[in-house]
């Protein structure tokens, strides 16, 4: 009896491992056609192009993957994703269902909604890519859940990010770590503080980091927002803003329009603090001489938000194999590496380390990340994003109030 469940154990062994190892060699034969249908194609990758060193990573990639896999990258900076969102519905509606003007796009939150509610993307195509075996899907919810939504395969991981607060410690060696001390500051010091203006993406999150502070109940934001719950939710908000306004940079009757253009106030001294939501952009502009050598992060006493952002691909793109490529090359430890580096972005990895080999993992672990980087311990666990109809109320709202 002993000999035949050995027996029958090896057979099912056997084809376990048959079986195992034909779909490995399936997969490999579907990537090897994959990259065979990219070369010498050209991917149209459709990315917010307000930052510099952003726009060079992005050339960076495209040189890499024409010398490798030869597919030319190019880039299309776009200032707000939600226009392409747009047009991809538009070329829907219009019958365009191949040779779309976009074949690769940097996306999440609300416009990651859009597109999956009104079937604009492709997929699922994540599982395809085999630098996905370095993510761990399943203990980091921010790589399988876009704001609440689930990603069910549409998106590929690119980055992780967390909210932070830039401040100038030559003049402000001690700042403040909640909201109401921050409000007291700044009625104590006018004209020192601003916040970029929503839409843009800072000038928002900044908002979702006060609301989730000052809303009674911080759960109600994972839900969809609705007349009545934004309402209550949001009237702490309101009052918060209420008070600090007259006593903002310009008296709250201008703002900066993007993160770096606060920034570069923070380096001209025009006011104390900046906010981004790359945690190594300090490290980063210090040492390009794009802010003082004074300069730190610091997050608030409760946590402040964090997400991760990935890449998608149209539903109608003309070179859904190339967007693949790309984007699995956005996953590889090389293409990780360099993002995370202050030098050249600054940006933290998605992936997992347990998952590296040890040399590509003593990469990351040696890798400076500059004096002003707060370590992860130091930000502590994300705060996680509202669902995204929060965000776009907020800055509808926001703009009813404050706009001029």
């Amino acid at each position: 009896m002993v000999s035949i469940l050995v027996r029958m154990t090896t057979a099912v062994l056997v084809v376990g491992a048959f079986l195992v190892g034909g779909a490995s060699s399936r997969a490999a034969e579907d990537w090897d056609q994959v990259l065979a249908a990219a070369r010498g194609r050209t991917v149209t990758f459709n990315a917010w192009g307000g930052d510099e060193k952003v726009n060079a990573y992005i050339a960076w990639v495209g040189e890499r993957v024409a010398r490798d896999h030869g597919v030319t990258l190019r880039h299309v900076k776009v200032g707000d994703i939600a226009e392409v969102v747009s047009r991809i519905l538009a070329e829907k509606s219009a019958g365009r269902d191949s040779g779309g003007g976009t074949d690769l796009m940097w996306v999440n939150g609300e416009n990651f909604l859009a597109l999956k509610e009104n079937g604009l993307l492709y997929g699922p195509f994540l599982e395809r890519l085999p630098n996905a075996a370095l993510l761990d899907l399943t203990g980091v919810p921010t790589l399988t859940t876009d704001f609440t939504v689930p990603t069910e395969g549409l998106e590929s991981p690119w980055g992780m990010a967390q909210f932070v607060f830039m401040v100038d410690t030559a003049r402000v060696p001690n700042p403040p770590r909640t909201l109401t001390a921050l409000a007291d500051w700044i009625q104590a010091h006018p004209g020192r503080f601003t916040y970029p203006a929503p839409p843009d993406f800072t000038g928002s999150t900044f908002l979702k980091q006060a609301l989730h502070d000052l809303t009674p109940d911080p759960s109600i934001l994972q839900s969809p927002a609705t007349d009545a719950n934004f309402t209550e939710g949001t009237a702490p908000l309101w009052r918060w803003l209420d008070r600090i306004h007259p006593f903002l940079w310009r008296k709250g009757e201008a703002f900066p329009a993007s993160a770096p253009a606060l920034r570069q106030m923070l380096d001209d001294a025009a006011v104390d603090f900046a906010m981004t939501f790359r945690t190594g952009e300090a490290s980063s502009a210090i040492a390009q001489g794009l802010l003082p050598d004074t300069v730190r992060t610091f997050v608030l006493e409760g946590g402040t938000i964090g997400n991760t952002h990935f890449v998608a691909i149209p539903f109608n793109a003309a070179d859904k194999e190339g967007a693949m490529v790309v984007a699995n090359f956005l996953l590889s430890a090389e293409a990780q590496l360099r993002k995370q580096d202050p030098a050249h972005w600054g940006d933290d990895t998605v992936l997992a380390m347990g998952r590296l080999d040890p040399e590509e993992r003593s990469r990351f672990d040696s890798l400076p990340l500059g004096e002003a980087t707060l370590s992860s311990d130091a930000r502590g666990v994300p705060l996680p994003e509202p669902h995204p109809s929060w965000m776009s109320r907020i800055e509808g709202e926001w703009l009813r109030r404050f706009g001029h």
